[in-house]
């Protein structure tokens, strides 16, 4: 049978091919949808049922008949929409002609959200699939699917066809569904073999001997005795155009061929003219986008040079270590240097605490300003140097970034800040924060270990010159780090340490040498630790003692001789400590902090008698009994000493240079 339009849901049988059918899907058309809304659905039926099943009076069973259809479509999208079209069409056998509840969009006007899957829709369909669903599993979104009271295709393919080579290879072709070109579908279903074929081709090539689609299926359990026959297509926020040019369709036989020198000519989708209203605003449009593009261009030049940085060419000879970072990151980083995020500042910088936006890892940013390049060069070097150095007891330097006037550098971020703040912070007041003796032992071994790399196991002999509570550091798991490089110095192994102008390091922890000779050594570098281990161990600032005019150390050493050295522990730790420790820790801060040099354990013998490898004995403590403790550094020796007191906990010192290289806090 041939078909032609005689309403807007109806179609009727013609005896001739001599009249033409154009069904057409779109928001202009009156025979399917017929306005100029979006998500609308099209139907068009044969007007009557038609009788698919066969009863055998012999055997009593009941078969589905063979059907032939074949139809000529075109899919069109509207203008400035060819690279998201709408949704497509198909053909299907429905036991009703209305479809209730079919919903337009990804459901192509045959189910809806509800019903969608249910057995009792007893609907064949072929679909022309131009929208890739994810919630449907489609393969892509140029497709051909047999669906069966689903959406979900129990086959589908992409849109292509077969042919043959003049040796008889057979090759595939693609289609595009979209194209706006007139294409053949036919559809053949054998009652006996109980097997569904679907082909499609351009109209202007036969068709194919293979099938694009064939599923091996009965279809007696789906489709009634009798049924409807038709179309459905649906449009979703994009209008889609959908033309049936022509229709053969045929129970038991093969459907009749169509003529294409009668079907209609596919016309053009309608070109939507200019609203008055934009050919008005148009130019005040173009006005507004010109201001726009130069305020995005000025906006661009500046978020440059807010971002600019300083590298020179003797910079990039250094290599990679330590890392060079962005000015942009750090500043993500800190979210732009908010006062939120500051966690120390000194006389030459501020400290940030910052996550890098890559990476996601928490670092510490001491931000510093600089008038000049004078001895710029030699520091960089020297940052490159420290920045190579590797230890768990140091707090490491992860980079540094230049820009003009300023510098930044990037360390580890220590969560738990700095030694001293549990020693003599407010912390004290929860006994939660107090530090007890195990954690103190395992922090005064971390920090002699940190320092006998830096005096021995390096590759250079580095002289820290600022060793105290303050500037040991306490990561998550309560880890000392030591920190704060600023007055660092770096020389080579066995070479003579060249002297320095000034005396720099903190009151109560600078050897009685330094004021004569201003030389900072690895001996130097003990006596300040052991300043540190009586400090951590009585809870006391080496300046203070429960004696007036007396030193920590001179106390320490008085209560010594008099046979009572653990009275000096630290009160709040009560008696829980072992004493052994106690009593190892508090001899061995009175020797490191002796007055002559040469009487001085190295940090090497320090880590034997704290791991237990050597005993500290008796005679090696025979020195301290003619030790002069109360000769520390007099007022007449200061008028060069610089200190490097802390300023709210931060970062002070000699110079702006040697400030740089503090750690964070």
């Amino acid at each position: 049978m041939l078909f032609k339009l005689v309403s807007r849901a109806h179609l009727r049988p013609l005896s001739h091919q001599t009249k033409k059918v154009l069904l057409r899907s779109h928001p202009m058309a009156s025979s399917l949808t017929n306005d100029r809304s979006f998500f609308r659905i099209g139907h068009a039926f044969y007007s009557e049922k038609l009788q698919f099943k066969n009863y055998s009076s012999s055997d009593g069973n009941t078969t589905t008949l063979s059907f032939s259809t074949t139809f000529v479509f075109a899919i069109a999208v509207s203008v400035n929409t060819t690279y998201l079209p709408g949704h497509g069409l198909s053909f299907f056998l429905s036991p009703l002609r209305e479809l209730p509840g079919a919903s337009s969009s990804q459901h192509l006007g045959l189910f809806n959200s509800t019903n969608n899957g249910d057995p009792k829709n007893h609907v064949v369909a072929v679909e022309l699939d131009t929208f890739q669903n994810l919630e449907f599993g489609d393969i892509n979104n140029n497709h051909v699917g047999i669906d069966i009271n689903s959406l979900q295709s129990v086959e589908s393919a992409p849109a292509m066809y077969f042919t043959r080579t003049k040796n008889g290879e057979l090759i595939s072709r693609n289609l595009s569904l979209i194209s706006g070109e007139p294409m053949q579908v036919w559809i053949e279903y054998d009652g006996l073999q109980k097997q569904l074929n679907v082909t499609i081709a351009p109209i202007n090539i036969p068709k194919p001997d293979v099938a694009l689609l064939s599923l091996s299926k009965d279809l007696t359990p789906i489709i009634l005795d009798s049924m409807y026959v038709g179309f459905a297509s649906s449009t979703g926020r994009l209008v889609t155009y959908h033309y049936i040019l022509g229709w053969s369709f045929k129970i038991n036989g093969k459907a009749q061929d169509l003529d294409f020198s009668k079907l209609p000519k596919l016309p053009k989708p309608p070109k939507k003219k200019l609203p008055k209203m934009l050919t008005i605003g148009l130019p005040i449009v173009v006005s507004i986008s010109a201001l726009i593009m130069i305020y995005g261009i000025v906006s661009i030049v500046r978020r440059k040079q807010k971002f600019a940085e300083l590298v020179e060419d003797w910079e990039l000879n250094y290599g990679t270590t330590p890392h060079r970072f962005t000015y942009k990151d750090l500043y993500k980083a800190t979210k732009g240097f908010r006062e939120k995020e500051l966690i120390g500042k000194g006389g030459f910088g501020r400290v940030y605490r910052g996550v890098l936006p890559t990476s996601k890892i928490e670092v510490a940013v001491k931000r510093v300003s600089h008038d000049s390049k004078q001895g710029i060069r030699e520091f960089i070097t020297e940052i490159i140097s420290l920045g190579q150095l590797r230890h768990r007891n140091l707090v490491q330097l992860l980079g540094y970034c230049r820009r003009k006037g300023e510098l930044l550098l990037v360390y580890d971020f220590m969560p738990n800040g700095s030694l001293d703040k549990f020693l003599f912070g407010s912390r004290l007041d929860s006994l939660s924060s107090r530090l007890n003796w195990s954690q103190r032992f395992r922090i005064i071994k971390g920090v002699a270990s940190g320092l006998l790399y830096l005096h021995e196991e390096w590759d250079q002999l580095v002289i820290h010159r600022d060793v105290k509570a303050s500037n040991v550091l306490l990561d998550g798991e309560m880890n000392a780090r030591l920190s704060d490089f600023g007055l660092a110095r770096l020389y080579d192994h066995g070479t003579d340490n060249p002297q320095t102008t000034k005396v720099v390091g903190t009151l109560g922890y600078l050897a009685p040498e330094l004021t004569r000779t201003g030389k900072g050594t690895t001996s130097t570098d003990v006596y300040a630790f052991g300043a540190f281990l009586l400090e951590v161990a009585c809870g006391r600032r080496p300046t203070s003692s429960p004696e007036e005019d007396v030193s920590l150390v001179g106390w320490v050493l008085s209560c010594w001789r008099r046979g009572a050295v653990l009275k000096t522990s630290d009160p709040s730790l009560g008696s829980e400590y072992v004493a052994e420790e106690m009593e190892l820790v508090l001899k061995l801060g009175l020797l490191c902090s002796h007055n002559v040099p040469k009487a001085r354990p190295t940090m090497r013998q320090v880590m034997q008698y704290l791991n237990g490898d050597a005993a500290l004995l008796q005679t090696d403590l025979w020195s301290l009994d003619t030790s002069d403790t109360t000769s520390l550094v007099s007022s007449e020796n200061l008028q060069d000493f610089a200190p490097s007191y802390p300023v709210d906990m931060a970062y002070t010192s000699l110079s702006p240079v040697e400030s740089l290289l503090s750690g964070p806090r």
